[in-house]
């Protein structure tokens, strides 16, 4: 299982490369632009092909899944905090039928012992992040969880089967993409790793 992240700040040709990988097969692409406020969220959605809108998770304006048929919502985990202890109150007002719900983590006790079932968990930073200076990796072991987690922070096609080892059922990656020169070349690499 293979996430992808979208760059905080818009790159070049970005929905143009962003076509080319659902093409590819791409799944699951998290819009995650803290900038953008809700008219440019739509503003945005509006240019990708309406197809691969059923592969987009939304991180903010969760509302955004009553206007688009999204694959699902995200919560960050300090919304997630704030948020979860009561969800039948958030998720009023929300098209969910049919929706994707995940959540970040980034300490493995808290992923363990959430009650609230996400379908998958994003869980970082297990290595030292590439779009992140500074982000320490820390080789999180999740064998002992019994939940879909996916692993984020440094994610390279050479290190992929060290995710398998630790347990995780999947990767989410940013600059492991977004910083490469053949974006369309490595999510072909990562993908053929999860098909075999």
């Amino acid at each position: 299982m293979i996430v992808l992240i979208a760059p905080e700040n818009d790159v070049y040709n970005e929905i143009e490369i962003l076509h080319q990988l659902f093409q590819e097969g791409l799944q699951y692409y998290h819009l995650r632009k803290p900038n953008k406020n809700y008219e440019e969220h739509c503003a945005y959605l509006n240019q990708i092909n309406k197809k691969y809108h059923n592969r987009i998770v939304v991180h903010y304006f969760h509302e955004l899944v009553n206007e688009f048929n999204l694959k699902g919502i995200h919560f960050q985990e300090q919304k997630r905090k704030d948020n979860i202890d009561n969800p039948g109150q958030y998720f009023k007002g929300l098209n969910m039928f049919g929706k994707t719900i995940s959540s970040s983590f980034h300490e493995p006790e808290d992923l363990e012992t959430c009650y609230f079932e996400f379908d998958y968990h994003l869980l970082s930073p297990v290595f030292s992040s590439i779009s992140k200076q500074g982000y320490e990796g820390r080789g999180f072991n999740v064998n002992h969880i019994d939940k879909r987690i996916v692993g984020m922070g440094g994610v390279t096609t050479e290190n992929l089967v060290e995710f398998d080892k630790l347990g995780f059922k999947g990767v989410g990656v940013l600059g492991g993409i977004w910083n490469s020169s053949d974006p369309i070349n490595v999510f072909k690499q990562m993908k053929n790793h999860f098909i075999n």
